[in-house]
Order: C-alpha cells, then sequence, then structure tokens
C-alpha cells in the first residue's frame, strides 16, 4: 500500500463501503475474505476487530448460525457525517464567514471539556485564543449535530459573522491552524496514489481503491474546507482533492463489483 494504512482503519472504510448494503453487518468469514484480498490475514483481522470493538466502533453479532460483527449506531452516525464531508461537502468560501464556537464548562464536570475540546478538534476547528474555537461558516449544521448526539451543546454559544481584527485573515489562519501540516498531508497522498492505473481489472481496482480511500478519509477533518482565497495559491489540497475525485470515479464502481463477489462467493 502507498501509504501508512492500519488493518483498522481498512476495515472501518470496507464497513462504510460494503456493509451498510447488508444492514450494517459483515460475517467473520466475508470480512477475512474482503481483508485477505488487501493483504492482511486472519490474525490480523481479529486483532483489528477486537480493538474495534473495544472502541465500540463494531458489535459481535451472530446472524442465521454465522459469527459476525455490526456497526454501532454511534458509528452509522459518524459513517453518515463522514459521507457528506468525503463526498458531498463543498469547500466554503470568503463569503461564507466564520463560525465561533464558545463554551463553558463547570469544574464538576470538567470531563466535558476534554470531551468538547476533542469532538472540535476533529471537526476540524482552529483555536483563535483559549476556548475560542472557529471553523468555516459552513460548519454549523454538521457541528451542532455531533455535539448534539454527544450531549455536548448545553455548554456551547455558536457565532457567526465575518472576521473584523486587525491584520490578514489567511495569516491569522496560519496561527489558528497548522496549515503546514495540513499540506503536507495534502502532499503525501498526492505522492502516494499519484501513480494509481485506473484501467485495470475489478480485483486490482479494488485493492487500490480501500488503501486509497482510507488514507483519504481522515483529511476532510484536517481541513475543514478552508476558503481557497485565503490559501496560499498553491495550495497542495486542490491538487489533492483532484486526484481523490478522478481516482474516486474511475475506481469506485469496479472495486465495488470485485467486493460483492467476494462478499456473495
Amino acid at each position: 500500500m502507498p501509504l501508512d494504512v492500519q488493518p483498522r482503519q481498512l476495515i472501518t472504510t470496507l464497513y462504510g463501503l460494503y456493509a451498510r448494503a447488508e444492514d450494517g453487518w459483515l460475517s467473520v468469514a466475508s470480512l477475512v475474505r474482503l481483508m485477505e484480498d488487501l493483504g492482511v490475514d486472519a490474525a490480523a483481522v481479529r486483532s483489528s476487530v477486537s480493538r474495534l470493538k473495544k472502541r465500540d466502533v463494531l458489535r459481535s453479532e451472530p446472524r442465521e448460525g454465522r459469527a459476525g460483527y455490526a456497526l454501532s449506531p454511534a458509528t452509522l452516525e459518524v459513517l453518515r457525517e463522514g459521507d457528506e464531508r468525503i463526498w458531498s461537502r463543498p469547500r466554503a468560501t470568503a463569503a461564507d464567514g466564520w463560525l465561533v464556537v464558545v463554551f463553558s464548562v463547570p469544574e464538576s464536570e470538567r470531563e466535558k471539556r476534554h470531551a468538547l475540546r476533542s469532538q472540535l478538534t476533529r471537526l476540524g476547528f482552529g483555536s483563535a485564543a483559549p476556548g475560542v474555537w472557529v471553523a468555516p461558516g459552513t460548519s454549523y449544521d454538521e457541528v451542532v449535530r455531533t455535539l448534539d448526539r454527544r450531549g455536548l451543546t448545553a455548554y456551547t454559544e455558536f457565532f457567526r459573522g465575518d472576521y473584523l481584527g486587525a491584520g490578514d485573515v489567511g495569516a491569522r489562519m496560519r496561527e489558528w491552524w497548522d496549515l503546514e501540516a495540513m499540506a503536507a498531508a495534502y502532499a503525501d497522498f498526492v505522492a502516494g496514489f499519484a501513480r494509481t492505473p485506473t484501467d485495470v481489472p475489478v480485483d486490482a481496482a479494488y485493492r487500490s481503491y480501500v488503501p486509497m480511500l482510507t488514507a483519504w478519509r481522515r483529511l476532510p477533518y484536517l481541513d475543514p474546507g478552508l476558503p481557497l482565497e485565503h490559501l496560499p495559491a498553491d495550495w497542495a489540497g486542490s491538487a489533492a482533492r483532484e486526484l481523490f475525485e478522478d481516482l474516486d470515479a474511475a475506481l469506485r464502481r469496479p472495486a465495488e463489483k470485485h467486493a460483492q463477489a467476494l462478499l456473495h462467493p
């Protein structure tokens, strides 16, 4: 695989791609076949599944006498939100303004403070000041859904508007986000997958597509869709997004055809 993709990450991708059409469930035998075709042996699959069970990503659920695992309800919701980020969400523009979130958590519930920080970081928010978090204005609906699902909205206040501070907003963004790390992640994706062949048999399409999507999945969370107007002219995210869209269009359908043959031999 071109990038360092972990087996548990591949499993999550496989469930997101192919298990939801199977009521969120895959048999152990089917999962092992899917993973072995990606070069991951059965022992590594079982070890990774064990970790995913501990995190309540998967739940053990035998069906019709077959051992298997189903996606937890919370993971199903996360995958649905991920679909929007990966395939549907347009990049914000300067005209969309900014979403600002501030929160106040009583000391007696400080674990909620940690949960809020973790969720906002995962959603791609930057930190403008202690307790002040910022993201593109287009983020509001997703953020509210996510925090509400985790019982955290009661501790937050939301504001949306323009940046009116001194100095260039692009310079401020370099303070709020680690743009160098973000650009490096995009560049790694391009370096890892730019030479991926697309006119290939369905089995080769599957072996390219699943790792590629797995590597891409985290990038729309690292970058919350920051406006290109405020980013460097040669922003690496533009080339990475174009490459992802080209590979997705070329490989997704043949990869699914091969996956279905593995699921229903």
